[in-house]
């Protein structure tokens, strides 16, 4: 079995607590390498060297920084088969979907290639007699970024990358269940021309991440998991002292009125709801026809649509539609649930909890499930199943559909098909849901705008990637100046070199 490492001031460096976990390949069932577990020792250690290592980056001046992120960018675009491999074979996606998870994360390492525009500050000359005014944005120090299982690539690239185009050193907790993608990306990082010690990627348990948000060195935390963890790791940071970004589960409604094309809307809920076997913050699990015409049209056009899906591992082909789902105990759990939607009453229309397939009965595999009839009482309503499985709530008025959503405690993503403009305008306006699609199932925003959910899907003030993740990362300080006597020199007229 493989045995990974943590990655400390440019170099792989094995584990010294004794501690490890398991990484398996949840297609087969098999544990395909150990991922050390750090000692707080270890993360202070870390912590001291990114701290020396961030001096020198911070004085580095941003043109130089982004050149770095620029070839960093070259990079994955020249190893994003390699990248999308690890991520397949550690998660489950298909190659096609890994592929998109790197592609997503390398869009924002492309936005902050002009990171120099984005740290400008502000001027006022003559705000008094004489006195001229402006202000800087500078660095936070040592920051961390605390990453989750479904998205190996794109998440810790929305946190690494923005973090040091902005001149701060990183420590980076990835996921003990997906550990390789973010290690290849700190090799690649130093390829790249980025100083050893500035990203240190530090694996571990919940006693790492405990020392980070206790660390008084690190000052920002930024982190993407569970709402119980999110609000638990908010929670802590604030309360020392710190600046953290918190986002968690979603419970993501798709509003299908009347007047929309049923075709495209079935479409849509199966590509949104069963992607990446539903191990996504942004898939559509609720399916919300407004009219019970609409929801048997729907339910006729869905139900075989959903029957075709294909299941199997990455390398069965790139026409396979998702995996499986992260572990054995996520499949139980989400078989669990399904069962507790039956006795509470819905309506199961297709039942993918006895599916198997041959040549893989120990891989984490789980069929594609409807439930028709949801209430908003049951636990597959109330709960983040966070699998392959797509539930539909019948209302009788778009006003039913949209108070639905707007009570749901979750507030991450949402949607709504239509024909009709002025229905369109009002719900993107009206509903309280931080990403909102109109005619597009999973509206994640491009990276030059941002990221971020509402109610219990985010904690903390401002949003990941795009013109917040620069806010974030950085604080402003402000002068005021004024001179009451100049110094006069002769005159240069050669450009100097930019050091």
């Amino acid at each position: 079995m493989k045995e990974l490492t943590h990655f400390i001031n440019g170099e792989h460096v094995k584990g010294t607590s004794g501690r490890f976990t398991e990484v398996f390949n949840p297609a087969t069932g098999e544990a395909i390498a150990k991922v050390p577990l750090a000692t707080l020792e270890e993360l202070n250690d870390a912590v001291a060297k990114a701290a020396e290592a961030q001096i020198g980056w911070a004085n580095t001046n941003p043109q130089r920084r982004a050149r770095v992120m620029m070839k960093f960018g070259a990079l994955i675009n020249e190893h994003m088969d390699e990248l999308a491999e690890l991520v397949s074979l550690e998660h489950g996606k298909t190659l096609p979907d890994a592929k998109g998870d790197v592609q997503r994360g390398l869009e924002f390492v492309e936005v902050c290639m002009g990171a120099p525009a984005m740290l400008k500050g502000e001027f006022m000359d003559n705000g008094g007699p004489g006195i001229d005014l402006y202000s800087m944005r500078q660095p936070l120090g040592v920051v961390a970024g605390i990453t989750p299982f479904n998205f190996p690539a794109m998440i810790p690239l929305w946190k690494m990358a923005g973090a040091l185009a902005c001149g701060n050193a990183m420590i980076l907790k990835p996921s003990e269940r997906v550990p390789s993608t973010a290690l290849r990306l700190a090799e690649l990082l130093i390829e790249a021309g980025l100083p050893a010690g500035v990203l240190q990627v530090v694996n571990g348990d919940k006693d790492v991440v405990d020392g980070i948000l206790d660390h008084e060195d690190i000052p920002a935390v930024a982190f993407v998991g569970s709402t119980p963890i999110a609000q638990y790791i908010y929670g802590r940071a604030c309360s020392n002292g710190k600046r953290a970004q918190c986002f968690g589960g979603a419970k993501n409604h798709m509003i299908i009125m009347p007047d929309a094309d049923i075709d495209k809307a079935a479409d849509a809920l199966v590509g949104a709801g069963f992607g990446a076997a539903g191990e996504r913050c942004m898939a559509i699990s609720v399916a919300v026809p407004v009219g019970q015409k609409t929801a048997d049209a729907l339910i006729e056009k869905l139900v075989p649509r959903i029957e075709a899906l294909k299941v199997g591992p990455y390398t069965a082909g790139d026409d396979v539609d998702y995996g499986p789902v992260i572990t054995q105990a996520s499949k139980d759990r989400i078989n669990g649930l399904i069962a507790s939607g039956v006795d509470q009453g819905a309506n199961l229309v297709v039942d993918g909890r006895d599916f198997e397939l041959q040549g893989y009965e120990d891989g984490f595999f789980v069929g594609p499930s409807m439930f028709d009839n949801v209430t908003k009482d049951m636990d597959i309503y109330k709960e983040e199943i966070f699998g392959p499985v797509l539930c539909q709530v019948r209302t009788e008025s778009y006003d039913e559909a949209l108070d639905l959503i707007m009570k749901n405690d979750y507030g991450n993503g949402t949607s709504i098909f239509t024909a009709d403009g002025d229905t369109a305008r009002d719900f993107a306006h009206r509903v309280n849901v931080g990403m909102v699609g109109i005619n597009f199932p999973i509206p994640v925003p491009l990276s030059y705008f941002t990221f971020g959910g509402w109610k219990k899907s985010g904690f903390g003030d401002l949003n990941q990637y795009g013109p917040d993740a620069f806010r974030f990362y950085t604080k402003t300080k402000t002068v005021t100046a004024r001179w009451f006597s100049g110094i006069k020199e002769g005159g240069e007229f050669n450009f100097k070199a930019m050091d």
